[in-house]
């Protein structure tokens, strides 16, 4: 027996576009359904007659469901208006339609690439704005973590303490292999550089003191810090901002738990504490790689070697030395965090305040340790 054959089903109106005009006046009339995966129509102003004096967009009664494709359509017609100079009116248009296209414009102008044609007064104008808005907004972080930092001081029981033990391994005892790796190839290299040099005026045993006053003073900290601005920065950025992409903040903010004191303040206290161990041990490594360059270079006993660099190093070179890293491993902190926090909430965010992260932590470490330059020598350590 066969199957009844079912009445065809009527398919929806297709979109459509009415076009009126009236004094020089186009009123533009959009109806039909309005689907990306259907054909839609085009906007072709070369085929106007005149061009017109202003733009009327409205909605016909006949419209039915619609997508991204109508506001599409929309934003194709507003941007020809404001290019040809053509007064574009949408109070035609629903309240919620208006403000929808205003996101959709939006979003097309961030993907669009910059216009390099501005003049470079301009140009330096907006990148001084960009600057001076990004350091607000660090020193607006800065005072936060301060804030945070003095309640917990005086509430130390609700101090994250394990996830602080918790970071201290990862940017700790995790972090040991790759910073004794460089410090020791550092520590053999300048040995190398320095024995070349020293050899050609019988000074060989000059090595230890070169090698061990810019481990301890200078390269040991920075090293250091730069291997954990890579590693551990990276990681604080790409997690807060996970978290941030997951809504997994705003959840903690909606819940009265702020982010600085429970996210933020055990990491910085684990680096705080964790960079000046870390740099110590770089010191010894990069003196021993020296060490072992002399033994095999210059023929220099470890016990002569040792004793040089003793008589060379005083408790004020580890003193400075340990300094630069505890600020060193606040600022790395701070950079990863705060990187982390603002990252906009998808993959492609979390990567770029991840790449952020490191860039500032490497940036505010120069500036550091510049900054420590000048006032060390004003103390005269």
């Amino acid at each position: 027996m066969a199957r009844p054959v079912p009445p065809p089903v009527a398919s929806p109106c297709e979109a459509s576009v009415r076009v009126e005009s009236a004094g020089g006046e186009m009123r533009v009339t959009l109806g039909g359904v309005w689907r990306v995966t259907a054909e839609k129509p085009g906007w072709s102003p070369e085929k106007l007659a005149a061009k017109p004096d202003g733009l009327h967009i409205a909605l016909g009664t006949d419209l039915g469901d619609w997508d991204s494709s109508l506001l599409l359509f929309i934003h194709e017609m507003r941007s020809w208006a404001e290019g040809a100079g053509v007064r574009c009116e949408l109070e035609h248009l629903p309240a919620g339609m208006q403000a929808m296209l205003q996101q959709f414009t939006q979003a097309c102008e961030k993907s669009r690439p910059a216009d390099r044609a501005e003049s470079f007064v301009a140009t330096v104008g907006l990148a001084a704005a960009d600057v001076w808005a990004k350091t607000r907004e660090i020193a607006h972080f800065l005072g936060e973590c301060v804030l945070s930092g003095v309640y917990l001081a005086r509430n130390p029981q609700k101090f994250r303490v394990r996830d602080c033990l918790e970071e201290i391994q990862q940017c700790g005892a995790m972090s040991l292999p790759i910073v004794s790796l460089i410090s020791l190839l550092v520590g053999l290299i300048m040995a190398y550089q320095s024995a070349i040099l020293m050899r050609q005026f019988g000074a060989d045993i000059y090595v230890a003191d070169a090698v061990g006053l810019v481990m301890v003073r200078e390269l040991g900290s920075m090293m250091t810090a730069f291997i954990l601005a890579g590693r551990t920065g990276a990681a604080f950025a790409a997690t807060l901002g996970n978290m941030r992409a997951n809504d997994e903040i705003d959840a903690l903010e909606t819940l009265g738990i702020r982010a600085v004191d429970f996210l933020v303040l055990p990491r910085l206290v684990a680096l705080g504490l964790m960079m000046p161990l870390l740099a110590l041990y770089a010191n010894f490594l990069g003196i021993l790689g020296g060490m072992v360059v002399s033994l095999g270079l210059l023929d220099i006993p470890p016990a002569a070697y040792w004793v040089q660099t003793m008589s060379a190093i005083d408790l004020s070179d580890v003193a400075t030395g340990v300094i630069k890293a505890g600020a060193y491993g606040v600022l790395v902190g701070l950079a990863g965090c705060h990187r982390g926090l603002l990252a906009e909430r998808s993959a492609a965010g979390v990567g770029r305040a991840a790449t952020s992260a490191v860039v500032m932590g490497l940036l505010l470490i120069i500036i550091a340790d510049a900054i420590f330059a000048v006032a060390f020598n004003v103390f005269g350590l």
